[in-house]
């Protein structure tokens, strides 16, 4: 039976744990997609990818609870943030050679 596109309503434990593992990820993501879209729209595909890392357990709890989601797409905003930043200044960290110190003039 194929399912009404869109996810049906919320997500339990009970509903997911009938779902293929395979599936339970995609559950997860189209439901929590939306909500992190609301917040960071340009980035709510790379920020969902990152936290579908997480544990399910945890993931239902992101969906109920939408202050510890908003912690976490903070949490990650600053992982890409700090990713970004790093890849920008990585030829200015080149360690420098020391200067060669000027010659004695007592030793000519």
């Amino acid at each position: 039976v194929q399912q009404p596109a869109g996810p049906p309503g919320p997500l339990t434990s009970q509903a997911l744990a009938r779902a293929p593992t395979q599936q339970q990820k995609q559950m997860i993501g189209e439901r929590i997609f939306p909500l992190i879209q609301e917040r960071q729209p340009d980035l709510a595909g790379k920020i969902t990818g990152m936290l579908l890392e997480m544990d399910n357990t945890e993931l239902l709890h992101l969906l109920e609870n939408r202050e510890a989601l908003n912690d976490k797409i903070s949490e990650a905003l600053a992982v890409l943030e700090q990713h970004q930043h790093e890849g920008t200044q990585k030829p200015q960290q080149v360690p420098q050679q020391p200067q060669s110190a000027p010659a004695d003039p007592q030793a000519a």
